[in-house]
Order: C-alpha cells, then sequence, then structure tokens
C-alpha cells in the first residue's frame, strides 16, 4: 500500500496509464485480426487495403513503447509475406 502522497499520486496514475496502454493493445490485435480475416477471405486488394492502416496502427503502437519496435517489425512482415503469398 502506498503510504506517502507522491506514491499514492503514482499509483492513480499507474492505474489510469495501463488502462490507457491496454487500449492501444487491444486495438493493435484487432487491426492485425482484421488482416489475417481479409486474407482469409481471399481478396488481396482488400486485404492490402487494410494492411496499409493496420501498418500505421503498428507503427504509432511501436513509438509509444506499447509493443517492442521488433515484435512490430516482425508482425508487418509476417503479415505482408501472407498478403504477397496470396498471388501465388
Amino acid at each position: 500500500m502506498a503510504n506517502t502522497a507522491q506514491a499514492r499520486k503514482r499509483a492513480r496514475q499507474a492505474v489510469k496509464q495501463n488502462e490507457h496502454n491496454s487500449s492501444l493493445r487491444s486495438k493493435l490485435r484487432t487491426s492485425i485480426k482484421a488482416v489475417r480475416k481479409a486474407i482469409e477471405a481471399g481478396d488481396k486488394a482488400a486485404a492490402a487495403q487494410v494492411f496499409i492502416a493496420t501498418q500505421s496502427t503498428i507503427d504509432k503502437i511501436a513509438d509509444k513503447k506499447i509493443a517492442h519496435k521488433n515484435t512490430a517489425a516482425r508482425q508487418k512482415a509476417r503479415l505482408s509475406a501472407a498478403i504477397k503469398a496470396m498471388a501465388a
């Protein structure tokens, strides 16, 4: 339990920041799922369009250090490869 005023405030801030980060992480997962769903549907044009928006979301979240930059790069690379493999 926080004993000082400063510690109580930091605890309050941590809760608020955790909620914010959790919502952003959720948005990241949702956008990745949207690309995967478009890939499974077989529509390459739609998948590419959704991927562009998802790429922006992934980059923003990586810049805020909510997801690690290497994780973000890996996710983008795998989604991109999956879209490219649709034509073959």
